[in-house]
């Protein structure tokens, strides 16, 4: 089965071709203005969510060297496992 979209109709008139061209251009200009506005908020966003970050771990860095600090160690237990022969996959 067969799916054929009819073939649009272009007008012929120039105003009403001049008009769609300048809707077009306008469309593609407010999406533009648009995708600028939300990648500018992100990466307001993100700076400073990264400034911050940075504020608070400078913070925790000071308090830290002037006083106790723990030290960042992983405990657990593990086995070592000796393997003779060929690995099987």
């Amino acid at each position: 089965m067969r799916f054929v979209l009819p073939s649009p109709r272009r007008s012929r008139h120039p105003l009403v071709r001049a008009l769609s061209l300048l809707v077009g251009v306008a469309l593609i200009g407010v999406l533009l203005v648009f995708g600028l506005v939300v990648v500018s908020v992100l990466l307001v966003g993100g700076g400073l969510l990264l400034a911050v970050r940075q504020w608070t771990r400078g913070r925790g860095a000071k308090r830290n060297a002037a006083g106790t600090h723990k030290p960042e160690v992983l405990e657990g237990e593990f086995v070592v496992l000796r393997q003779t022969g060929p690995a099987a996959h």
